[in-house]
This record gives structure tokens, sequence and C-alpha cells, in this order.
């Protein structure tokens, strides 16, 4: 905000933005130009919405933000067990190894591998939930960043805005200026062709008005400079045709001295800056950051559960083909030879050696398993006391900054109040030298019609009020610009 506000102050102007969070518009892609600019004059609320919807500067905050939500989700799924499927084919040749059965075979052999695994972890010192916690923090202060560019752009475009009106109400001022300047030329014309003034007078009268069209010439160039810084936070394609609504600006004698109460404006301010927001959503973020890294003195506990089957080429079995019958005769005693008659029939089954099925290996060959695993941390190179000391470090800095955060925007209060204030007495004292000039260069001017004062008096008189009404009117876009700020540390929306 600091680095913002005076850039600000440099420009000349101060201008309000909002503080509450707005509806954040759908955002055309990065990097992209508008085709073609919206036609018509542009009121400051229609230039804001523009460069809200098209400043890249927000978009690319956005675009951290949602990275800061993907990490999030991350780290949310990250409670979930994990599933893995995997799967393997392989071919060996020559003298090998059996991957299923342990055997030498000189073949080729074909082998598939198939396996599930799960495991999810029951217990690691609270890490995974703090790391939630902790990345839910920094996914808000992500938002209040975007709450922020916004408000930075909202105040740079009402800054530019303002610089615009000036420099147009400047470009008629000086206008007006010339217009008289020549139409004292033409009576000086007159009086000198009827003798009542000297020469000299027409050449100083004339003098003025090249000064003149110069001052006029000057304060086109500041117009165009200020259209174009205008048109560049609006991300258009170029300034051309480009213009503006100029509102009704109440002077500053309008309301009343300001009175200074910057203690109030900014305990108002600190409940409603998304930058104080942030930091202190970062300090809480820091304090998680401890948590998770003390989690590392903890044991770690975890469950997992896995099934696995297999396939081999080389896997045979027997399998049945058919019966074999012998008949073994009886031995007749009384003869001695083998009685057809009588013996023992015994019946074999035949058998071959077959490869086993893939499915059928599929289903013999599953198998289970679980299994818990404790790892208790003993020594581990001081990298958990470390971690401690770094997330106790990191507290300490973003404390300070957080800190620095709130003094800045204390500070620049102050100096926003002191400003207004200083502005609106120059304004009014501007004004005062305003009228005693009018009323020196109407006299000049009367003195001079009747060669009663030379030519160089009356240009002194004439620049005396030229200078002192560009003051004023200076000293009241100042005062418009310092009394925004205010209105923007107090919650107050951008309006002129």
């Amino acid at each position: 905000m600091k680095c913002t506000y005076w850039l600000l102050l440099s420009s000349g102007l101060l201008a309000a933005g909002p503080l509450q969070a707005q509806q954040v518009p759908v955002q055309p892609p990065a990097g992209t130009l508008p085709t073609a600019a919206p036609t018509g004059p542009w009121t400051l609320q229609r230039a804001v919405d523009y460069a809200l919807q098209n400043n890249l500067s927000v978009r690319q905050q956005q675009l951290s933000s949602e990275l800061q939500n993907a990490t999030l989700r991350q780290s949310r799924a990250a409670l979930l067990p994990s599933a893995n499927l995997s799967g393997t084919q392989a071919w060996n040749f020559g003298t090998s190894i059996d991957p299923l059965t342990n055997e030498f075979k000189s073949q080729t052999i074909r082998s598939n591998n198939f396996s599930a695994n799960s495991q999810v972890t029951l217990f690691s010192g609270f890490q995974l939930r703090n790391t939630v916690r902790r990345n839910a923090l920094d996914s808000e202060a992500s938002v209040l960043d975007i709450e922020k560019a916004r408000n930075d752009l909202s105040l740079n475009v009402a800054s530019a805005f303002l610089q615009l009106v000036l420099a147009e109400e400047l470009v008629r001022t000086n206008e007006v200026r010339v217009s008289s300047t020549r139409s004292q030329v033409e009576r000086t014309q007159k009086l000198l062709k009827a003798g009542a003034i000297p020469e000299s007078n027409l050449l100083d009268i004339q003098a003025q008005q090249a000064s003149d069209e110069l001052n006029v010439i000057t304060a086109q160039n500041q117009r165009d400079l200020a259209r174009l810084s205008l048109t560049q936070l609006l991300n258009l394609p170029t300034p051309t045709g480009f213009t503006i609504e100029v509102p009704q600006l109440a002077d500053p004698d309008d309301a009343p001295l300001l009175e200074a109460d910057p203690d109030g404006t900014y305990q108002t301010a600190q409940s409603l800056l998304p930058e104080i927001k942030a930091a202190d959503l970062r300090v809480r973020s820091a304090q998680r950051s401890l948590d998770i890294a003390r989690g590392g003195y903890y044991p770690r506990l975890a469950l997992g559960a896995g099934i696995f089957t297999g396939y081999s080429s080389a896997r045979s079995s027997f399998i049945q083909t058919g019966l074999d019958s012998t008949f073994i005769p009886v031995i007749n005693r009384a003869t001695g030879l083998p009685d057809p008659t009588l013996g023992l029939l015994t019946v074999q089954p035949r058998r071959e050696f077959s490869s086993t099925a893939f499915s059928q290996q599929i289903k013999d060959n599953l198998g289970k398993n679980i299994q818990f695993s404790l790892q208790v941390p003993i020594l581990n190179g001081l990298q958990v006391r470390t971690s401690v000391q770094r997330a106790q470090i990191n507290i300490q800095q973003q404390e300070l900054r957080a800190e620095q955060t709130r003094l800045t925007v204390r500070q620049s209060i102050q100096q926003a109040y002191a400003d207004a204030i200083a502005a609106q007495r120059r304004y009014f004292s501007a004004r005062r030298q305003v009228e005693a000039l009018t009323t020196a260069y109407r006299n000049a001017e009367i003195r001079f019609n009747n060669g009663l004062l030379n030519g160089t008096e009356f240009n002194i008189a004439k620049n005396n009020l030229t200078a002192a009404e560009s003051t004023m009117i200076q000293a009241k876009y100042e005062f418009i610009f310092r009394r925004k700020v205010l209105d923007f540390y107090q919650g107050r929306p951008i309006a002129l």
C-alpha cells in the first residue's frame, strides 16, 4: 500500500477505491488484448469496472490464487488412502529362472505379474491435518491479495481519470485565455489605427497571444499523456477516440474544513483493508508450519494391503487323457500254465504334460498381504530440529511484516489527513488570490485600452492572474485526491 500511495502522490492526484471484496468477473485468456475498445464517453465507474476485468496484473493475481487453491486441494487429498494397480509382461530367453516357480528353464518364457496395493497413513504427528489448515489460511490470504490488487488498480485508475479531468479543464481554461487575448489584439489594432496607443502596445499583446497559444499546446500535450496513461491502465489497444464524461465536482469551499481524526480512520481501515487481513492470516499460517515441523518428532504409522497374482508360459501340469488297462492272468497250479479265465485286471490313468491355462494360473497364484509399518525418528542429521527453528523464525518474520503493514497504513492515514487539510487551505488562499488578481487585471485592462498602461505591465497583470487560476485549479483537484484517499481508508466506495 505504501508504494502505491506514494506513486499516487507523485502524480499530484488522489482517488478512492472500494474496500469490500467484489465478485471477480470472468477474465479473458491471459496475455490477450481487447479486440476493440467500447465506444462512447467513459465514466469513472465504467473505467474502473473495465480495468478490473482486463488489467493483466489483477488477472495474474487471480491465477496465483488458483494455484494456491490447487495446493489446498492436494493437501486434502493426501488424507485419503493411496491405491495403485500395476501389471507387467516380460519375455525371458535362454536359460533363466521361472519368475513363478523359481526353477531353471532353458526355454523362452513369457510371464505376467499383476498387483493392487493400497496404503493409508494412520499417524504422522498430525502433519497432514496441519498442512491442510496451513494451506487453507494461505488460500484465504491469496483471495485477499486479489482484493488488494483490485483496490490498488481502482486507486490508480481513479487517479489517472482525475488527472485527465484536470488536463481537460486546463486545456479549456487556456483556450479561453487565447480567445480573450485574440479579442484584445483586435481592439489594440483598432486603437493603434485610431492613434490612441503606441505600436509597442500591439507588439506586447501579440507576444502575449503567442505565449497563450504555447500554453494551449502544452496543456493539450499533458492531456494526451494523461489519456495515454489511463488507456494503458485499462489495457486498451489505442487511446485514439477515447473520451471521458467530465463529472461535476464541488469546490472545496462547499465542504467543511477537515477535522483530523487519524486514529478513528485507522481503526476503521484496520478492519477493512485486505492487506492487513492477509498479513494476519500469514502469521497464523506460519504457526501451522511450526506445528508441521514439530510433527517430525513423532513416529509415523501406516497401514498397507495388497493383492497379487501372475502367469508363466513355462508353468505346466499333468492332465488325464485316458485310461490304460492291463490283464494279468493267474497261473494254474495243476498245469503250471496261465489260466485265461482267471486273472487280475489293472486300470491306470494316462497323463500328459500341458501348459497351465492363463485363467487357471491367475486363480491359483492369487496372494494377499496386509502390513503395518512403524517408523520412529531417532537421529536424522538434526533435520527436524532445524525445520522447527526455521518455522519459529518464519513466525517472527510474518509478525514483523504484519506490524509493518499496520505501521504503513497508520502513517499513510496521518499523512493523508495532513495533506488534505493543507490542500484545502491552499485552495482557499489561491481563491482569494484569484479574486484579488481578477480585480487588478480588469483595472489594468481598462487602463491599457485607454493608453494609460503599457503592454508589458498589462501582460504582467494577465500572467499573474493566469498563474493564480492554474494554482487554484490544481489545488482543487489535489484536495479531491486527498479526500478520496481518506474515503478509501474509511471504506467508502469510489465515486466522484
